[in-house]
């Protein structure tokens, strides 16, 4: 599967000058939601999450920036949804490849379709770095509440799979699910620095071992652990 998106009602894209009016009804107000999230996946894929501000939000959208609060009360909260529905698409897309497998598969298998499917989806690797360094950090506790249960159901239905196909215990399955995403989040902002950084890189034959290739040392790292485990 692709990297995630919001559903397709959300694909709005107005022309700049474009002013929306309040939305004065809860099917409007949810369209304006679901515009907003577009417009914010379709600037962190296109520069990153960190670059990303409320008012560039806004603008892609044709609100004014004290506007956007009727909706989302901090840029955090948007992209706090748009991990949660990442976390929803991968662990599905993840599930339909562990589902393939039969008891028994080796380990490297397994860790292969975990590197697999968090490589395919770079804007999900950027926002899992992102959630817990700073938008679960400036949204309420509800939104924080309402995430965390979503990750819960999702690291659930992987734990099941994984338990069928290498019978780990529950408290390695939810292990496995956290070295995952975390290195995956963090190898993610190893692999794409800034433009002068990457430069220095290539430039330079001993900082060679700087530049990151994300999918096999997750895969590495994985088979590793899962090998450990006597998977």
């Amino acid at each position: 599967m692709s990297e995630f998106q919001p559903a397709p009602s959300a694909e709005f894209q107005p022309a700049p000058s474009a002013e929306f009016q309040r939305a004065r009804s809860a099917g409007a107000k949810q369209q304006r939601e679901e515009a907003i999230l577009a417009a914010a996946a379709r600037l962190g894929a296109e520069r990153g999450i960190r670059q990303i501000t409320l008012t560039d939000i806004a603008h892609a959208v044709g609100l004014h920036k004290s506007a956007m609060l009727r909706y989302f009360e901090t840029r955090e909260q948007i992209f706090l949804r748009l991990t949660a529905g990442g976390w929803r698409e991968w662990s599905a897309a993840l599930r339909q490849e562990l589902g393939r497998l039969v008891p028994g598969d080796p380990a490297v298998t397994v860790a292969r379709a975990f590197a697999g499917s968090l490589t395919d989806r770079p804007m999900f690797c950027d926002l899992l770095a992102q959630a817990p360094l700073n938008l679960e950090r400036n949204v309420s506790i509800e939104s924080v509440r309402a995430f965390k249960l979503v990750t819960l159901d999702e690291v659930s239905a992987i734990s099941a799979e994984l338990h069928r196909v290498l019978g780990l215990t529950e408290q390695q399955c939810v292990d496995v699910i956290a070295t995952a995403t975390s290195l995956a989040g963090a190898l993610w902002q190893m692999a794409t620095p800034g433009p002068e950084v990457a430069a220095l890189y290539r430039s330079d034959p001993r900082l060679a071992h700087a530049v990151v290739e994300v999918g096999p040392r997750l895969t590495r790292v994985l088979t590793a652990l899962l090998s450990g485990l006597g998977a």
